[in-house]
């Protein structure tokens, strides 16, 4: 039994009958919702889970999986409080256990005892085979996201969303149609704006030196980094800890309020000397975005969804503030950018991201890109 494999990241039982045990195991869809809303909870006590997932695989008989899942209930009653939940995290194969607000040592002990506890009254019921292809393993969350860009992996542990899985299943036709609106939309804006971006290219050539498009790490869906275009802004050379400074106070909510141009208050940096003439009417236009839509044909971005954030904005994220990065694919335009863009602050900006993908539909990325160009004509919150 693999009983030292584990990751570790820093209601009511229904009844089944024909189980033994004082305690009865939830269903698939209810366990998973249930992790779905302990996430939730982690998100506002600050106090970590910890998900344990002992798998006894397809290679089992019925009766030794029978007797195996027996063995567990009954290891659970003596190891487990009221408050944890026991489920199927996959049905007949798969059985989870939320330790639910624990702290350090508390996992630390957690492990141990379940390692201990299991591996003794498994061994009894099984055979040497068996019991060597049974696996356990411990997940807790929050995880520690670690953004190493040269193992483009993604950080977010797959284990601790599996209702984010059984949306994506879901939503499959739907988001089959969102993805062939952006394909679609992105070739044709390229074709037809093929004259405009080479004037664009050009202009940027002949008023600065460097090169045209300016490449970026951010970060994708789930946290995975890609490459982000857009038209260079900027002179060569310069100094990003600025920008990273101010970034970091606005996710604090600690950022200065600045007065653009036409006396509105923004949540960006004005007047910045790194930019170029030509790059400020980019900014201001958003034609400096227009390169992205070779991201969108690779299906690194779509049309529509949250922004992609720099690395260093993610590392000062809160722990709710990652559900933006897990529940939509990143975008070009989006509700925050037709929703006032930067006179609106960072968590309410994470909150429209996350009313996206809650409310997300078809119909409703064409609104967002009927709303687009509007904002772009009269710079809604742009520089």
């Amino acid at each position: 039994m693999n009983l030292r494999r584990f990751s570790v990241g820093i209601g009511p039982f229904a009844a089944n009958p024909g189980l033994t045990g004082e305690r009865g195991i939830l269903n698939e869809e209810t366990f998973h919702r249930l992790i779905s809303l302990e996430r939730r909870r982690t998100e506002r006590s600050r106090k970590p889970f910890l998900l344990m997932l002992l798998d006894m695989g397809d290679h089992l008989p019925s009766g030794a999986a029978a007797k195996v899942l027996s063995k567990i209930l009954a290891g659970l009653s003596g190891s487990t409080r009221e408050t944890d939940v026991a489920g199927w995290y996959k049905t007949d194969c798969v059985v989870g256990v939320m330790f639910t607000e624990i702290g350090l040592e508390d996992r630390n002990s957690i492990v141990s005892t379940m390692i201990e506890r299991l591996g003794a009254a498994l061994r009894s019921d099984l055979t040497s085979e068996q019991f060597n292809q049974v696996s356990l393993s411990f997940h807790v969350y929050p995880e520690e996201w670690n953004h190493d860009h040269e193992v483009p992996k993604r950080p977010s542990n797959p284990a601790l969303y599996p209702d984010l899985s059984r949306q994506a299943d879901s939503k499959r036709v739907s988001n089959g149609f969102k993805r062939a609106m952006d394909v679609a939309g992105s070739a044709v804006a390229l074709i037809f704006g093929a004259p405009l971006l080479l004037i664009i290219a050009l202009a940027i050539k002949a008023t600065s030196e460097g090169p045209v498009l300016f490449r970026q790490k951010r970060i994708g869906q789930n946290g995975t980094p890609f490459d982000f275009l857009k038209f260079r802004s900027m002179y060569t050379g310069n100094d990003a800890s600025r920008h990273k400074e101010y970034v970091q106070k606005l996710i604090a909510g600690k950022a200065e309020r600045h007065t653009d141009g036409n006396g509105n208050g923004v949540f960006k940096l004005i007047k910045d000397p790194r930019i170029t003439r030509v790059g400020a009417f980019l900014r201001r236009s958003s034609l400096d975005e227009l390169p992205q839509l070779i991201n969108v044909l690779k299906g690194e971005m779509s049309l529509v969804g949250p922004r992609p954030p720099l690395p260093y904005e993610v590392e000062k994220y809160d722990v709710w503030h990652r559900r933006r990065l897990l529940e939509a694919k990143p975008g070009i335009t989006g509700l925050w950018q037709v929703s006032g863009r930067c006179r609106v602050a960072f968590d309410d900006m994470v909150r429209l991201d996350l009313q996206y993908a809650r409310t997300w539909s078809p119909w409703e990325d064409i609104k967002i890109l009927v709303r687009t160009p509007a904002a772009v004509v009269f710079g809604d919150g742009a520089h």
